[in-house]
Order: structure tokens, then C-alpha cells, then sequence
């Protein structure tokens, strides 16, 4: 029987400080520069809710079939060091997954890790005879992650 939950995790080092990765972590806002998933759907709606950053901050999107449709609340942040997220899939399956990325200063810069934890569904379950979430995420994530080096360590980018 598989197990009750999955979870995906991938870590990079980013020759940022914590503090300007947290600002891109911890402000939905800046999401659009790093997110794997801001190519899958030109026309993506995203609505901006809450809090403008940090603990209460909304993000919701709903897009193309590959897009989807979905929420992600941040319900626990502590400056420069951890971002909880309380992501909500409504499309193309209903799905509820704890993402956290912590920060952690790696000699002058950064490292980065960014898990998810879920329930394995029958959606999940089924997919899971073909290939597990680790192999279909865990690229997304490390695509993420690239882009988010690339966006915090760029000359002159304070994470505004």
C-alpha cells in the first residue's frame, strides 16, 4: 500500500543574501519573475489578496487546463528564514499541499529549499503507478529555483 502523503523537495545555493530572497519569496508580487509555472498559460488571471507580503498574503490564479485553478495563502513567514505557503488546487484535481521554502546563509550567499508535502489521493495514487510526484515536480521545482537565483542575484535587484 502506498504511503498516506508525498512530498517533493529540491535545494539550490544563491549568491544573495537570505534577506533579498525572502523578499522574493515572501511577496507573491514577485512570483511572476521566478515561478516555474509563469510560461504555462499567457493569459493566467492572478488575483492579489490580503496582506501586500508575508503572513496573510493571497495569491490565486486560474488558467488553462495545464494551468489550473488554485490558492496559495502564506499562514507562517519569519524574516529572512522560512515561508509556509497553504496551497489550494482546485483544477484540474482538488488537491491541499504544505510548501515551505527555507533560507539558510550559505557562505556569502544563500541556500534555498523548497519541499512540498501532500496527501496521495486517488488522483495521485493512480498517477503514481507511472511515475511519482518527485519526478513529475521535482523538475518544476528545480526550474524554480534557477529562475529565482537568477532573479535575486542580478546587479542592482533589491527584491522590489
Amino acid at each position: 500500500m502506498a504511503d498516506n502523503t508525498y512530498t517533493v523537495e529540491r535545494s539550490a545555493t544563491i549568491d544573495a543574501p537570505p534577506a533579498r530572497v525572502f523578499d522574493q519569496i515572501a511577496d507573491f508580487h514577485n512570483w511572476t519573475r521566478w515561478s516555474p509555472w509563469e510560461d504555462v498559460d499567457p493569459e493566467l488571471t492572478r488575483t492579489y489578496s490580503g496582506a501586500e507580503s508575508g503572513i496573510g498574503a493571497v495569491y490565486s490564479w486560474s488558467g488553462n487546463r495545464k494551468a489550473g485553478q488554485g490558492r496559495m495563502e502564506i499562514i507562517d513567514a519569519v524574516e529572512p528564514s522560512k515561508v509556509r505557503i497553504d496551497l489550494v488546487f482546485e483544477k484540474p484535481w482538488k488537491a491541499r499541499n504544505d510548501t515551505v521554502l527555507t533560507i539558510q546563509p550559505h557562505g556569502s550567499g544563500s541556500r534555498v529549499s523548497w519541499s512540498m508535502t501532500g496527501k496521495n489521493t486517488l488522483v495521485t495514487k493512480v498517477m503514481s503507478i507511472f511515475t511519482s510526484m518527485d519526478a513529475i515536480l521535482g523538475p518544476d521545482f528545480e526550474k524554480g529555483l534557477s529562475r529565482l537565483k537568477g532573479a535575486t542575484e542580478q546587479p542592482g535587484n533589491n527584491g522590489v
